[in-house]
């Protein structure tokens, strides 16, 4: 439970200063299509951030508790932050295309996340 809490916090720290950093000292470095992939980027960094936040919550001993399928469904949205908005953020900042294929494996990453949660709530809400 806390580790999530942890890491999705720590990821929504990470996306908002990755956020302005793109905004700010990267302006006159991204042209506009290298920009929308910094943006991207950032943008599902937040939104996993955010499922961590709730991934954790629902852990607690009030609602569905330690179930293997939540703490899975973490681990894969750590993993989906690295490999999505990580291979972004590098493909925004060096133009390496090849990075590109490295991206949907972290979208794969996070579908799986979600699917355990819902498989999670199916099996263990109260």
């Amino acid at each position: 439970m806390k580790k999530f809490i942890v890491t999705g916090a720590l990821h929504g720290l990470l996306a908002v200063a990755f956020g302005a950093f793109g905004a700010h000292a990267l302006k006159e470095i991204l042209d506009d299509y290298s920009q929308g992939i910094w943006e991207k980027a950032v943008q599902y960094q937040m939104f996993h951030a955010t499922g961590l936040l709730v991934i954790g919550l629902l852990m607690s001993s009030k609602l569905f508790g330690e179930v293997k399928q939540l703490n899975l469904a973490g681990i894969f949205f750590n993993f989906g932050i690295v490999f999505f908005s990580g291979s972004l953020y590098v493909l925004a900042i060096s133009g390496i295309k090849v990075l590109g294929a490295i991206t949907p494996i972290g979208g794969v990453l996070f579908l799986i996340g979600w699917i355990l949660i819902i498989l999670s709530a199916l099996k263990h809400a109260r």
